[in-house]
């Protein structure tokens, strides 16, 4: 039984765009400045975020979500992180409420009380009746508190402080100020690693927090779990390069462990610098930003050739997402430029200048079912005929599935402890058997 005692929040807002990123780095930064162990958990999939949570806590960060990673994970890594964490910060996924499961969902399973982050820019005594109906929509969700963020003077706060119902607190105001703004672009946030300055940003945000008061620790929890089943070695002595530069980042933490779990030797390699793929059995190309980095990716003729090779001899590779657009023909870029990319699978990925596919979704197969989602801006041109297509619970229509001798490549992201036999079959080349039921 793991088990063990945190001061625990869910950082959330009313919806997307209120600054809940920045308030949690800033927040993980504070409390680990003052010298506490601190763990930031993300809700739902995404890879960005995650990335600055983890230059701002200084540990690693893992995905919360009932549905993807499952309730009894969700369960476990909050009671393991329990036993050495002195907080536990969880950031949410769109608004409180939105989704399903959503943030709140996730806040009531674990028990831990909801902090919401709401943006107070244009707002007065109304700011106190948004956060009463945020805590008063759901009676098995715990809101002691919330924070008020983008406020324009000390008159604004005091002003927001008083509009407060009767028996939730403002906990802090923070004051508009370049320390909590962080860039972003099409997929989200700027990724951690081509933010130079990241860490002092991150200092100083998390003085603005302290001026306003939000250095008192959230509510202290118990956090109990049963600990995880033992994982099968499906992948005993199985060599598994994986791809991890700027092109190529969107990689769960949970992924690359359950890999080494099931007995794989893991190693990593760039597309965009290195010239040779390490001694490997697989590959896996995870998504990332190869649109931004194609002439680049283009121009490495070696890696692409080593890669090629590896293709020929029939080994393995799963690519995903921005795998996917490097292992077709040619990748036409946001400003329409057109480069020849690795030509393992007939056609054309173009980006679309808008978002075209969001939405949880899942592979099913007879080894099992491998839960993940789709978030994409680009489209596959192709004449190729999918092997299957995944099953949407959520959001954009299904992604289809292509395989190509051992390539195995879709916009779809799995999440792999949801379905261990199902990707170990994959990183070594085995039939996936689907199941269309």
């Amino acid at each position: 039984m793991f088990q063990g005692k945190a001061h625990a929040a869910l950082i959330s807002a009313p919806g997307s765009g209120q600054g809940k990123s920045m308030v949690t780095a800033a927040l993980a930064r504070l409390h680990r400045n003052a010298g506490l162990t601190v763990r930031v958990f993300k809700h739902g999939p995404d890879y960005l975020d995650p990335m600055i949570q983890e230059v701002a806590s200084g540990q690693p960060v893992y995905q919360l979500h009932p549905w993807m990673t499952g309730e009894e994970e969700c369960r476990w890594r909050l009671a393991e992180a329990a036993q050495e964490a002195d907080v536990i910060l969880v950031e949410g996924s769109m608004g409180l409420f939105d989704g399903s499961p959503s943030s709140a969902d996730l806040a009531i399973m674990a028990g831990i009380p909801a902090l919401p982050v709401i943006d107070a820019w244009g707002m007065a005594q109304t700011f106190g009746a948004v956060a009463q109906g945020l805590a008063n929509y759901h009676p098995d969700l715990a809101i002691h508190e919330v924070i008020a963020n983008r406020v324009g003077s000390p008159g604004h706060g005091k002003l927001l402080a008083d509009s407060m119902p009767e028996g939730i607190a403002l906990l802090g105001a923070i004051p508009r100020n370049e320390a909590m703004k962080i860039p972003d672009r099409h997929l989200g946030l700027v990724q951690a690693s081509e933010l130079s300055g990241l860490d002092a940003q991150l200092d100083a945000a998390a003085e603005v927090l302290k001026e306003a008061g939000l250095d008192r620790l959230p509510k202290l929890v118990t956090l109990s779990a049963e600990p995880p089943a033992p994982v099968p070695d499906y992948l005993n002595g199985v060599r598994i390069a994986i791809a991890r530069d700027d092109a190529f980042a969107f990689i769960y933490r949970a992924n690359v462990d359950v890999l080494r779990a099931m007995g794989a030797e893991v190693s990593f390699f760039s597309p965009l610098t290195d010239h040779q793929l390490p001694e490997c059995d697989a590959l896996w190309l995870p998504g990332g930003y190869p649109e931004l980095n194609a002439a680049r990716l283009s121009a490495n003729h070696n890696m692409f050739e080593a890669i090629r090779a590896h293709h020929r001899a029939g080994k393995p590779i799963l690519a995903e997402c921005g795998g996917l657009m490097a292992c077709v023909e040619q990748l036409v870029d946001g400003e329409g430029e057109s480069h020849a990319m690795l030509g393992l699978l007939n056609g054309t990925a173009k980006m679309a200048g808008k978002l075209t596919a969001l939405g949880l979704q899942s592979l099913h197969a007879g080894a099992g079912e491998l839960r993940g989602h789709t978030y994409h801006h680009s489209l596959l041109e192709t004449a190729m005929t999918p092997l299957a297509r995944t099953r949407k619970l959520a959001g954009s229509e299904a992604e289809p599935i292509y395989r190509e001798g051992g390539l195995v490549a879709s916009y779809f992201h799995g999440y792999f402890p949801s379905a261990l036999k199902l990707v170990a079959d994959i990183f070594t080349g085995q039939p996936i058997s689907i199941n269309n039921g």
